[in-house]
């Protein structure tokens, strides 16, 4: 699949994979960044892009981003195929999560992208669904 992807600094590397099996794509931050503690920070990954038609991408973190005292604020990022104009830089929500300030370098790898196929569905109500109730959370055991 062939993805046009505008870079904002030419000095800042676009995503890639970093090795031959990997299955997301590392980011790159464009700008330096300080997320003051229980804060939320932004950081810029230096690129927009477009994927085709019934595509998404996910942004997730990297496997190490809590070692750095960070989360994701939002979980996981769904960024529709349709946030795809010129300016639409993609951004890593960042949670610091410690009691000190962390600062993340122009040129770090913190999150990853992955393009996926999405289908569109259509909701039915009805009054009851016809399975048996399996009792909510957890309810497989621990």
């Amino acid at each position: 699949m062939n993805i046009p992807i505008r870079r904002f600094d030419p000095d800042v590397p676009l995503p890639e994979y970093k090795t031959d099996g990997a299955a997301a794509m590392d980011c790159y931050v464009r700008e330096d960044v300080t997320i003051q503690p229980g804060s939320i920070g932004y950081a810029s990954l230096n690129f927009a892009l477009q994927v085709p038609p019934g595509h998404f991408t996910m942004l997730a973190a990297r496997s190490s981003l809590h070692k750095r005292g960070l989360m994701m604020g939002n979980g996981i990022g769904i960024l529709d195929e349709d946030y795809c104009g010129n300016d639409d830089e993609f951004r890593a929500v960042l949670y610091n999560f410690t009691d000190e300030p962390v600062e993340v370098k122009r040129g770090e790898r913190i999150v990853q992208i992955v393009i996926l196929p999405f289908d569109k569905v259509t909701l039915t109500e009805v009054e009851r669904l016809g399975n048996e109730s399996r009792g909510g959370l957890g309810t497989t055991g621990l």
